[in-house]
């Protein structure tokens, strides 16, 4: 293709991005690749084509941190492919560049700078598949495709990681409420220790009991004092099979006792 061939194909990229496309010569337009600045470029052989992408709903306001304010209303990210064409395009592949508008906010999924090597090597199959033929709009076609795939991937990614992180926190939650899972090992362990401890308890409760009985029986009554015979005499207890049980002096006493009170 020569020159007139490649200002045929800028001219169809014209009407097709007639608001997206920026011919060299107009800022802020990065400079061709230095291999090869001894053509001279103009806006037929040298240009930008500004691309849009597609996002997912809830893509751009994706924010791990709360310190990305100033990109909710950034709008979709936008990507500037950069074309220029080497004297033997398209029996040879364009020199492509791919980069950010200036001051454009920080997408929270792509960074054009870390990402840009992966896109153009996205873009060199299609190169390969199109050497001796205009293929500009189908390289704009396959970038924008990578790209939001690119994005979409890791918002899938990052929306996977949040899920896991609350199925984690449920399952957390979860254990205070409903304790340890019983299996057949945990019962039999229970169980067993459930069965001594009853039997414990089901000891103790004998033995507090024969306690008891024992009491009631006698077996703890506290030995009661004698009475004395005079006590007994004054009680009237004498002569009641106990007459044995007073000792002289008190029945001495006893029946002077009786002669006063005669």
């Amino acid at each position: 293709m020569g020159i007139e061939e490649q200002k045929e194909e800028r001219e169809v990229l014209d009407s097709i991005f007639p608001d997206e496309i920026t011919g060299w010569g107009t800022p802020p337009l990065p400079p061709p690749p230095s291999l090869s600045l001894r053509r001279t470029y103009t806006s037929d052989n040298a240009y930008r084509i500004s691309i849009t992408l597609d996002i997912p709903d809830g893509g751009q306001h994706d924010h791990d941190d709360d310190d990305d304010d100033d990109d909710e209303d950034g709008g979709p990210p936008v990507l500037w492919l950069n074309v220029t064409y080497p004297d033997a395009y398209p029996d040879v592949g364009p020199h492509l560049d791919i980069s950010a508008p200036p001051n454009a906010p920080r997408h929270p999924h792509l960074d054009v700078g870390a990402d840009k090597a992966r896109l153009l090597d996205a873009l060199a199959p299609t190169v390969e598949d199109n050497l001796g033929m205009a293929m500009v709009f189908t390289l704009v076609t396959t970038l924008k495709e990578a790209a939001e795939v690119l994005i979409s991937d890791r918002i899938r990614q990052a929306e996977e990681a949040r899920e896991v992180l609350v199925r984690e926190k449920e399952e957390e939650e979860n254990r205070k409420f409903h304790g340890t899972l019983v299996n057949r090992e945990r019962f039999l362990e229970w169980r067993e220790r459930f069965r001594r401890e009853m039997e414990e308890k089901e000891r103790k409760a004998r033995e507090e009991e024969e306690a008891e009985e024992k009491k009631k029986r006698g077996g703890g009554k506290v030995e009661e004092k004698r009475l004395t015979g005079k006590q007994l005499w004054e009680r009237g207890l004498a002569g009641k099979g106990d007459e044995e049980d007073i000792d002289g002096e008190d029945a001495v006493a006893a029946v002077e006792k009786l002669k006063v009170d005669g």
